[in-house]
């Protein structure tokens, strides 16, 4: 068996999983008809696979997801919503860095907008892909308060112009200032042929071409986005008073 002397070696290589595996499999008498090489590339694979399941949650810990349980496995794709399986599956599996087309969600409030961004986000986390989540009011703020401080104002827009996907949830609910706006033409326009934005919103482009302060920076904002974009419309399914009315009905429901 393995030493303290033996796992600070290990250490030093960065191969203390693989040794801490393999040590697990050598005791376990199931495994005494495999060889030592049998053996140690189990001990490998494991390892390896484990790292890669500690970056993943790595990274969805890091979008900041607000539903950081939602999977496409659990979608609703009753008729009227816009998505089927197929479609949603595809979403799933996509590498979102090799064909940088972005994703406009749209559906009155309450069409489950929220809970698919999240899915779809968190299927390209474990695609191994970073992503950022923000709501539009938490982005313009985030801006406003960087813009004191040019080197995180710089930061800040470069970390959103190079992030593999990024999400803005909500987006032009609310009005953004002229200072918001053009920061976020400068995030588009980096991020423009080379990376996707996935957008959930109440409103589209013609309404986004109306709510932007300056006309020039919105024709160009809105064309950066919906040009060549793919797009899902939720339709008109209240998915939030459906799942109201579903916990009411429940049998352990009180109120």
């Amino acid at each position: 068996m393995f030493t303290s002397v033996d796992y600070d070696k290990f250490r030093a290589l960065r191969v203390t999983h693989v040794a801490t595996r393999f040590e697990e499999l050598i005791r376990d008498e199931d495994n005494d008809t495999l060889t030592p090489e049998q053996l140690f590339l189990t001990a490998v694979d494991d390892a390896l696979d484990q790292r890669r399941a500690n970056r993943i949650d790595k990274l969805i810990r890091a979008a900041d997801f607000p539903i950081p349980t939602a999977t496409i496995a659990e979608l609703d794709y009753q008729e009227g919503r816009g998505i089927n399986p197929i479609r949603m599956r595809r979403y799933e599996v996509h590498d979102w860095t090799s064909e940088p087309r972005n994703l406009l969600i749209t559906s009155p409030t309450g069409g489950g907008k929220t809970y698919l961004v999240c899915a779809i986000g968190i299927a390209a986390c474990q695609r191994e892909h970073d992503v950022i989540y923000l709501r539009m009011d938490d982005l313009a703020r985030k801006l406003v308060i960087a813009r004191g401080d040019g080197i995180a104002h710089q930061d800040l827009l470069t970390r959103l112009s190079d992030t593999d996907l990024l999400i803005i949830d909500d987006f032009l609910t609310i009005g953004i200032d002229p200072d918001a706006a053009s920061d976020l033409f400068a995030i588009l326009a980096n991020r423009e042929h080379r990376l996707p934005t996935l957008i959930a919103s109440q409103s589209g482009p013609d309404y986004w071409a109306q709510a932007l302060p300056d006309r020039v920076a919105a024709d160009s904002i809105v064309n950066r986005l919906a040009s060549n974009a793919r797009i899902i419309n939720l339709g008109q399914v209240d998915m939030r008073r459906q799942q109201g009315q579903q916990a009411r009905a429940a049998a352990d429901h009180w109120e």
